[in-house]
């Protein structure tokens, strides 16, 4: 990886943080010490080497870590003992209970015409088909919308294969509309009477390696088993119905364990400020359990817990405390997130920022903010800064990830580091979520980019004001 050699941040205290007059205002330039901070974290973080120590740890002395988990539990055991180990205050575990989910076997094959097996796993909460499994006629639909758009009759009996792709994009924009087949794919076969569900996997590869992940059955719908099958396997499913002179007959034998409640929770460590401001970092702990959840979320736990060490590496505390979250439960709803608004709902008001590195280890290249009103010329400096290790400025507007999306609809700021996806979705939910994905020259740039914000964050005068309150129907 090549990174532009940035200009000394010296030199950039007197002239990078001009903007508008009107910005100007509210986005001061940093002291001369501040920005020799800033160049110092920025070197120290393109050489430390403390991120992939982390996420090597993670990953292979935890490995998967479904949601609820006895391997969940270990990671959280483990966190804790990390945090710890490396000088974060006020440590804890704060648990939250939740449904459980467990596949326990799956299988799918091809009976008549053409005898063969298929690749596919189960959905994160589908139901387990019947002893024995479900032996049917598939139906195909190329898209979500052209199933629903299809008669209420005619499928009685059927499993119904929606083969939709997914569009490579840098950031990750295809997977909004290619995902929403996981859980709907099975409640409009349900509304027709179907016996299963089969999509195409979520994802870009072409790899034989089935995309799993979290589905949601609405109510007054019949609950349908729903299995994802590889790229590759549904190209083969839509072949064998091309060449058929009859109907295409698969079985699909799904075995999941469910139970209503297990524990799960969020494990905490905190780099104490001058004061009791907060600004939250982190990312899930979680995994699924195809692979060993290396990018998808132990990269996040590893870049921001490498970042927030490094400012307190720094001589002094930090203006504002930094708060690293390791989120429990994201993959299956967002509990984690959910819980930690709830619980720390009587000190959002200390919450002055939140970001979430939830999207693999590819070099950040843009950075998106959403702060209130009177603060969005804050973003400018920041950009400046980072601008010499390829970091673009982005949308003032955005949403922000997934796990901080609960406080931000409570109104706390978010930033996101925006990082290349362009094979994210290559790896996403299957067994190649492993290390060797990694590179750690990104991660390296990822720790620099995040050291270098946190400073920026933590010492920046006035606040990033507030958003306006979402208002979620229940």
């Amino acid at each position: 990886m090549k990174l532009l050699r940035r200009a000394p941040l010296t030199i950039l205290a007197s002239i990078a943080f001009a903007c508008p007059p009107a910005a100007a205002q509210t986005a001061p330039a940093l002291t001369e010490t501040q920005a020799q901070n800033v160049e110092r974290l920025i070197e120290r973080g393109l050489e430390d080497d403390l991120a992939w120590e982390v996420l090597e740890s993670l990953t292979t002395e935890i490995g998967p870590r479904l949601p609820a988990s006895p391997a969940e539990a270990r990671a959280r055991e483990w966190g804790v003992a990390k945090l710890k180990k490396l000088g974060f205050k006020n440590v804890r575990i704060e648990t939250f209970e939740m449904p459980y989910w467990e596949r326990i076997s799956e299988k799918a094959e091809i009976i008549s015409p053409f005898p063969q097996q298929l690749i596919v796993t189960a959905l994160g909460n589908s139901i387990g088909t019947p002893a024995g499994g479900i032996t049917a006629e598939v139906m195909r639909f190329e898209t979500l919308p052209a199933l629903a758009a299809a008669p209420m009759e005619g499928f009685e009996g059927k499993i119904i294969f929606v083969d939709e792709l997914m569009t490579r994009t840098q950031d990750g924009s295809g997977y909004g509309v290619a995902v929403a087949k996981r859980s709907g794919a099975a409640r409009e076969a349900g509304k027709r009477g179907a016996l299963a569900a089969l999509i195409r996997s979520v994802g870009t590869d072409n790899h034989r390696g089935p995309h799993t992940g979290g589905m949601n059955y609405k109510e007054g719908i019949a609950q349908i088993p729903i299995a994802a099958l590889s790229s590759p396997d549904a190209d083969q499913l839509a072949r064998a119905m091309k060449l058929a002179n009859g109907p295409v007959t698969v079985k699909l034998d799904l075995s999941v364990t469910m139970k209503e409640s297990e524990v799960s929770g969020n494990v905490i460590g905190e780099i104490p400020g001058q004061t009791d401001e907060l600004i939250v970092i982190g990312g899930h702990l979680d995994s699924w359990d195809l692979g060993t959840g290396a990018i998808d979320d132990a990269s996040g736990i590893a870049i921001t817990m490498a970042a927030a060490k490094l400012i307190d590496n720094l001589r002094g505390k930090p203006k504002r405390t930094i708060r690293v979250v390791m989120w429990g439960a994201e993959e299956v709803g967002l509990y984690g997130a959910k819980a930690y608004a709830k619980q720390h709902a009587d000190e959002l008001d200390r919450h002055v920022l939140a970001a979430e590195s939830d999207f693999g280890a590819g070099e950040i290249y843009r950075l998106d903010t959403r702060f209130g009103d009177g603060a969005v010329a804050k973003a400018a400096p920041m950009a400046v800064a980072l601008r010499g290790l390829g970091v673009a400025p982005g949308a003032t507007d955005i949403g922000g990830g997934p796990d901080i999306g609960p406080i931000r609809d409570l109104g706390v700021p978010v930033v996101s580091l925006r990082q290349s996806g362009w094979d994210y979705f290559d790896l996403h939910h299957t067994p190649d979520d492993t290390l060797d994905k990694v590179d750690p020259a990104a991660l390296r740039q990822n720790v620099a980019v995040w050291a270098a914000f946190l400073y920026m964050a933590s010492e920046m005068e006035g606040d990033f004001g507030r958003l306006p309150p979402k208002e979620v129907a229940e």
